[in-house]
């Protein structure tokens, strides 16, 4: 048997030692070390080798004489110019607008059960995409040979009034109605995809709640696929604001014919293009500027927060580059 003098003679178990891994403690107010960021050589290259391309094209646009940078200030706001920019701006609107209203009607018409209905919409859209825009506006504008005179009266029977076509359709109103029926055509293609996102379980609840078609298309539908649709009607906006240029073959005075007139007056082309594409820039920049807004707008409820303003970006990194200039001008900054 082991007696009491043996088991107090066994060597006993050392003691649990602390993990060698365990990081060392910091004594009480000493800050820990600081975070340093990983290091992207490949990332800093690349901009700076983008930044050296950007500052080369720059340099090259600035300093070349050929650009007459002082005729394109002279002619920027000129009355010529001005006139055409305004008609510009209307024809973008009205063709939009109208575009729309007939292209929800196409897209409603696409989407009901009706057979008749569904195949005139589709047959609609598929001739007017197929078909580019300058052969639909060079079409309108040489109607009159089709249909030299339009009339009201009752049909195979006597006309109440007729008018020629030639008289009727002008070039202005010719170019409203070549853009109109063009840009209907992808409108309804965006209207109804717009409404095909919006998950069927919606129209399904507010049935089930007896809420009346009409209302759940106001209510529930629309709002839900305005987030489809904004987008897409922003880059449509702005492409029928580009596209109205080409209303200049038509001898409609828009913003690109204005600026040809000028030019084949003083032959000083490169200064007025340059005066056209910078009204431009600066148009579709605005137009940008709204459409984000609209987007952040019908984003409410799709994500917990919503994207920041540009004015707030720009106030937040200002906020941190000051931030950093800052601890890098400090006694201690390193």
């Amino acid at each position: 048997m082991t007696s009491a003098s043996d088991v107090s003679d066994a060597p006993r178990a050392p003691d649990a030692s602390p993990v060698a891994d365990a990081p060392p403690a910091y004594a009480p107010g000493a800050s820990p070390p600081p975070i340093v960021p990983r290091r992207r050589l490949g990332r800093q290259v690349s901009a700076a080798a983008a930044l050296l391309v950007f500052a080369m094209v720059l340099a090259s646009v600035v300093r070349n004489e050929a650009f007459q940078w002082g005729l394109v200030a002279r002619y920027f706001t000129t009355s010529a110019v001005l006139d055409g920019l305004l008609l510009t701006l209307w024809l973008t609107g009205v063709v939009m607008v109208l575009g729309f209203l007939f292209g929800t009607v196409l897209a409603v018409m696409r989407l009901s059960g009706n057979p008749v209905l569904r195949t005139l919409s589709w047959g609609y859209v598929w001739i007017f995409r197929s078909t580019p825009l300058l052969v639909q506006l060079l079409f309108w504008f040489n109607i009159g040979a089709l249909y030299p005179t339009l009339g009201l009266g009752i049909p195979y029977g006597p006309q109440l009034f007729t008018v020629s076509t030639v008289d009727l359709l002008g070039p202005t109103l010719t170019a409203v109605i070549g853009l109109t029926l063009h840009e209907s055509a992808y409108a309804a293609e965006v209207v109804r995809g717009g409404i095909l996102s919006v998950d069927p379980g919606q129209t399904e609840a507010a049935q089930a709640l007896g809420l009346s078609r009409r209302w759940t298309l106001h209510r529930i539908v629309v709002p839900q696929a305005m987030r489809s649709i904004v987008p897409t009607a922003g880059n449509m906006l702005i492409g029928t604001l580009k596209g109205t240029s080409i209303v200049s073959v038509l001898a409609v005075h828009d913003l690109l014919y204005s600026v040809q007139l000028t030019y084949n007056q003083n032959y000083q082309v490169i200064p007025l293009l340059m005066v056209a594409t910078l009204w431009y820039i600066a148009v579709t920049t605005v137009l940008s500027a709204g459409q984000y807004h609209v987007e952040r707008y019908y984003a409410r409820g799709s994500s917990r927060s919503l994207p920041p303003t540009p004015l707030r970006l720009l106030r937040i990194r200002l906020a941190a580059l000051r931030g950093r200039l800052n601890s890098a001008t400090a006694p201690d900054g390193r």
